[in-house]
Formats: structure tokens, C-alpha cells, sequence
């Protein structure tokens, strides 16, 4: 199938979903040794952030998961900032106090990952809210897991975001696997959408690996809901290459099945061989922008190494906005 995309968007893409790629593959790199806490992977889901957030402003609001990295730098956060969160030092987004489930840049409209199975629903619909009551144009995108749709908060905030007619897009990364169990062991219908027409509102399934479907797709989701016309379910098919955690022995699922997918099922494969098929760029445009993010990447690895730890007495500020009053 042919492409509408220009040279320019098709470059913009695939710098997006390679900077997050050789991100998490340096995380990946690192664990064990700098990386502090906790950390789950983005890897093969590339496509899903990079195409939702390549429809956002700055201005947007989106809420993220435990596997949050690449909601993070789609949105716009920088490489090193974000590095040296997950490396715990105090030149992090979150001052090294938040680490990989809770990276978040308010500046750019990310409100956060979180460490919480289904946190982010009632999150980005309180945003939503908040757009509608002061009449801004702005949306709320809320990126979820296959495994939190099945808890009580997804009900609860598309009800709600449902009933007002909220500018929020609920964005569904069924990447295979709820930690260890597949979807299809835990829901009654085949396509998570399905679910939207309990509510009244739109309900769509793609492949979330074609980034120019994803693209495409959420587009009119989000130009809806800037229009007043309401929240939408936005079911992005992917696969999760790497193991629910760093150290998930991954037990569940064969290695055969998971080669299988990162060959034939690579988001980032199947766009780099389909616009050098259209001639819409070179190999050489390509590697001209992996040479630059080699170059960005080892910066900000410099940057994480060379910042310091904050100190222990930190570890109680910004717990409280404004002045607060204790009762004794």
C-alpha cells in the first residue's frame, strides 16, 4: 500500500521510533550496573507512541503506564534528562526520586508513568475535565495495557469521560501479554474496542505496528474529541519483544515465538522497508539519522554518568505544593 507521507514526515518518524529504540536498548545495556530500580521495556511498541503523539502538541496531556519511556520522549522529553532519571541522579525529570515507573515531564504535557496497574484513566480524564471547563482545545491521551482494561478505574473513566463528552482518547497498547497471561485468557471478546460500545462511543482496533495506520487513525480520534464530539477506545495490536520486566525469566512463552514476531512483526523494519520500497527516502537519509542519534544517545549517557546522586536529606522536598500547615 502506498504512503501519503512526505520525505520530511517519513524522516520525522523514523527518527522518533529509532530514538526510542536505541533508548531502551541502552537501558537494557545499563541494568544491572547504572540503571536504578525497577524497569520494563518499550521495545516492538515503538510504532503506538510515536504515531499518537506525532498528532499532539505541546500542550497535550498524556498519561502513561509502568513502560513509559516511549510515551515519554514521543511527547517531546530529552534523552538525557530521561537517562539520568533511570539512573537516579538529580539532574533527572523527577530528580532521580521517581525512576523508571514514574518519569514524567510536565513541560511537554506528560503527566506521568506510573507504577500502578490502570493509575493513569481517572488521571488523564481529570485532565480532560479541566480542558473542557476552561473551554481549551487541547486533548488528554491515556496509553494503557491489554491487562489494566480489566480493572475497576478503565469503567470508571470512560463512564465518566463518556457521559461529559471529555476530550480524552483512550489509547490501548495490546501488546500480547498482561505480564504473563494473554488477553484472550482473560476477556470475553476477541478486540478490546468492542468494549466502547457499552459506553456510546467509538471503538477501533488497527495494527499497531504500521506507524502510518496509527498515524492516520488517531488522527481523526483526536481531532474528534478536540471538537467537542467526545471520548474514543483506540485498540493499537502490537507485541511485546522483551520480557515483562528486565529479569522476567519469561517462562510464559517460547523464544521461537518471540524471534517469529521481532522478525516478521518490527515496527520499525516494516516502515525502513517501505518507504526505501516507495523511494520516499535513502538508505543513506537513514543512516545519516542514526549517526546523529548515536551521537545524541552518547551524550546524554555522558551526561547520566557525570551528574550526581541527590543527597538523603532530599528525598523529603516536593512532597507538598505551596505552604502547608501541620497540626500538632
Amino acid at each position: 500500500m502506498s504512503t501519503n507521507l512526505t520525505k520530511e514526515e517519513v524522516l520525522k518518524l523514523y527518527y522518533e521510533m529509532r530514538r526510542i529504540r536505541r533508548f531502551e536498548e541502552t537501558v537494557k545495556e545499563k541494568s544491572g550496573t547504572d540503571i536504578v530500580g525497577p524497569t520494563h521495556l518499550y521495545i516492538g511498541e515503538e510504532a503506538i507512541a510515536v504515531g499518537v503523539c506525532s498528532n499532539l502538541t505541546k500542550d497535550d496531556y498524556v498519561t502513561s503506564t509502568h513502560r513509559g519511556h516511549g510515551h515519554t520522549l514521543a511527547k517531546g522529553a530529552k534523552l538525557d534528562r530521561s537517562l539520568a532519571e533511570l539512573y537516579g541522579k538529580k539532574t533527572g525529570y523527577c530528580k532521580g526520586k521517581g525512576g523508571s515507573m514514574h518519569l514524567a515531564d510536565f513541560s511537554v504535557g506528560m503527566l506521568g508513568a506510573n507504577g500502578v496497574v490502570g493509575g493513569g484513566f481517572n488521571i488523564a480524564t481529570g485532565a480532560a475535565l479541566a480542558i473542557q471547563q476552561r473551554g481549551g482545545k487541547e486533548v488528554a491521551v491515556c496509553f494503557f495495557g491489554d491487562g489494566s482494561s480489566n480493572r475497576g478505574t478503565f469503567h470508571e473513566a470512560v463512564n465518566l469521560a463518556a457521559s461529559w463528552k471529555l476530550p480524552v482518547i483512550f489509547v490501548c497498547e495490546n501488546n500480547g501479554w498482561a505480564s504473563t497471561t494473554r488477553f484472550s485468557e482473560t476477556g470475553s471478546i476477541p478486540r478490546l474496542s468492542e468494549r466502547a460500545k457499552g459506553y456510546g462511543i467509538p471503538g477501533i482496533t488497527i495494527d499497531g505496528n504500521d506507524v502510518e495506520e496509527v498515524k492516520n487513525i488517531s488522527a481523526e480520534l483526536i481531532n474528534r474529541a478536540r471538537n467537542g464530539e467526545g471520548p474514543s477506545i483506540l485498540e493499537c495490536l502490537s507485541y511485546r519483544i522483551e520480557g515483562h520486566f528486565l529479569a522476567d525469566p519469561q517462562l510464559y512463552r517460547t523464544k521461537e515465538e518471540v524471534q517469529e514476531q521481532y522478525e516478521n512483526n518490527n515496527p520499525i523494519t516494516r516502515f525502513t522497508e517501505k518507504v526505501i520500497r516507495q523511494q520516499l527516502v535513502s538508505e543513506a537519509d537513514l543512516r545519516e539519522i542514526d549517526d546523529k542519534l548515536e551521537a545524541e544517545l552518547q551524550d546524554a549517557i555522558t551526561f547520566a554518568e557525570n551528574s550526581v546522586f541527590p543527597e538523603a536529606e532530599e528525598a523529603l522536598e516536593d512532597l507538598f505544593v505551596g505552604e502547608v500547615t501541620l497540626y500538632e
